[in-house]
């Protein structure tokens, strides 16, 4: 019989192992335990009713959408109503009432990228109260030795919720690309990340616990090891499930042929309906999705059994485009204008303006996310060049959404236009506090002051500080020569500017030699 290996042993080598690693003057040390609260039954109720004091009602969590989300009205009332349902029941379940049976109202969103599926639920999670974690279907595996595993979102619960396992336990959990598990009819052998995975998921949607520490996580068997060493015991805490709203979604591009299929067979032997002759929407044909119609895509019959609310979102038009710019809270249009305000320059908005940004994120074909693509672009450079100009303001007109790159260039010359104005009135100023100070008189030339002004400009001087540096020799140097020759007027050319030093010795020695 093979000797049972010696855990502690095996233990105590790890942490060797780890101080070795640690660098010179680093002590390992097993975590400080934390502090074990002894908690009455009516602290716990207590705390389970801070959580989830749910009182809203359909309309008013549909109206709190409506501040973020434009249009998706369907999709707004029937989220709301799911999940008034949903928190109503959890929060019958932590009164002093028996807690009914209830199957709970996890949801299937159907929709192309871009229209708001996600925003929707973080919102929704938001008003609640509860913590949100979002997933990519996409990533995870059956095993979760290749990918990741789906039970780590229930885990992400638990860090959104700053530790706090029991209101974790009535978070939601958003996972998108959920088509994308779907297992092709035609596949062969075994198909660990599509079906393996919705039955993954089909674990944790119904009620199940976690444990919070992942087996399988090196960090984790670490920190159990350290407890170990430290208490004697290893605690094993765990999240349950069955308050968890699972919100799934995908775009489910495959599946409006098998509803069309679906529904030409049931018309063999009928006389043909006026929606065949004038064919539906995508939208519309989606929501005559049936649950055989998704066993068909791909979903096992249990998985989408747990899913019983169904939610259609319609594609994103210009007009609703435009309609998230200028009525939405989390506008994008907002990111910008704050943006600018940082470095005080005011941006001012025409209307037709954001009917071009509208217009060309439609084009994008990727919902709300092209209006961030589309005004990155229109706004790149002019995040970039404007904080270091002297322009406090600007419009965001058509044409700067047509050609952002003329509208800047624009803004720079006249911002250097007008820095240059500037600049001669302040060398004139220096030509009079010159005279004031020394009774010479002295006036730049043109090609001087060209040459002074583009040296401030370039460099990012300060004119009179910049003229004071350069020319500080003049006003001995002059009066020497004022002393051998008197003259009415110093002209000072773009040499005194290049080579101030140089012309001004040539000058003097003239003046003496003469």
């Amino acid at each position: 019989m093979a000797e049972q290996p010696d855990y502690e042993k095996i233990q105590k080598d790890i942490l060797e192992a780890i101080k070795k690693m640690a660098p010179k003057g680093f002590e390992t040390k097993p975590p400080e335990p934390e502090e074990v609260r002894e908690e009455t039954e009516d602290n716990l109720k207590k705390k389970h009713f801070q959580a989830l004091e749910f009182n809203l009602k359909p309309r008013e969590v549909k109206k709190h959408l409506d501040r973020f989300i434009i249009k998706q009205e369907e999709a707004k009332r029937v989220l709301a109503t799911a999940v008034c349902d949903h928190y109503n029941h959890v929060k019958s379940c932590s009164s002093d009432e028996r807690c009914k049976s209830y199957f709970k109202q996890n949801v299937i969103m159907l929709g192309p990228t871009g229209v708001g599926k996600t925003h929707l639920i973080r919102h929704l999670a938001d008003l609640i109260g509860v913590p949100f974690a979002k997933g990519d279907a996409t990533k995870f595996s059956e095993t979760g030795y290749v990918g990741g595993d789906v039970e780590d979102m229930v885990r992400d619960l638990v860090q959104k919720a700053e530790g706090d396992i029991e209101l974790a336990q009535y978070g939601m959990i958003y996972l998108d690309e959920v088509d994308k598990i779907a297992t092709p009819a035609n596949l062969l052998g075994r198909d660990v990340s599509g079906s393996g995975v919705q039955r993954g998921l089909l674990k944790i949607m119904e009620e199940t616990e976690i444990p919070l520490r992942n087996p399988q996580d090196i960090q984790s068997q670490i920190q159990a090891m350290m407890e170990f060493q430290k208490k004697g015991k290893i605690s094993k805490p765990v999240v349950n499930t069955k308050h968890i709203l699972f919100i799934v979604s995908g775009a489910f591009d495959g599946l409006m042929p098998i509803i069309e299929k679906r529904k030409r067979k049931s018309l063999i032997g009928f006389a043909t309906p006026p929606h065949v002759k004038n064919p539906l929407s995508p939208t519309q044909t989606l929501r005559q999705a049936q649950t055989e119609d998704f066993i068909e895509f791909g979903f096992e019959s249990e998985f989408i059994g747990r899913l019983p609310v169904r939610v259609v979102c319609h594609p994103l038009s210009e007009e609703d485009l435009f309609q998230i710019l200028i009525s939405s809270e989390d506008s994008i249009l907002k990111q910008y204008v704050k943006a600018f305000e940082a470095y005080g320059i005011a941006m001012h908005v025409q209307e037709k303006a954001l009917w071009e940004i509208a217009k060309l994120a439609a084009a994008e074909g990727t919902g709300a996310r092209g209006l961030f693509t589309v005004s990155e672009r229109v706004f790149r450079d002019l995040k970039y060049e404007l904080p270091s100009s002297s322009v406090k303001e600007f419009t965001l007109s058509p044409e700067m959404v047509l050609d952002p790159g003329k509208t800047l260039d624009d803004l720079l010359r006249q911002d250097r236009d007008k820095k240059s104005q500037e600049i001669l009135e302040n060398i004139r100023n220096f030509e009079t506090r010159f005279f004031q100070a020394n009774h010479i008189r002295i006036a730049f030339d043109e090609p001087a002051i060209r040459a002074i002004q583009t040296r401030v400009l370039n460099e990012g001087h300060d004119e009179g500080n910049f003229l004071e540096k350069i020319l500080s020799n003049y006003s001995y140097g002059l009066g020497l020569i004022m002393e051998k020759k008197p003259r009415e007027k110093f002209i000072l050319g773009e040499e005194a500017i290049t080579n101030p030093n140089g012309i001004l010795d040539r000058w003097i020695k003239e003046a003496y030699e003469g």
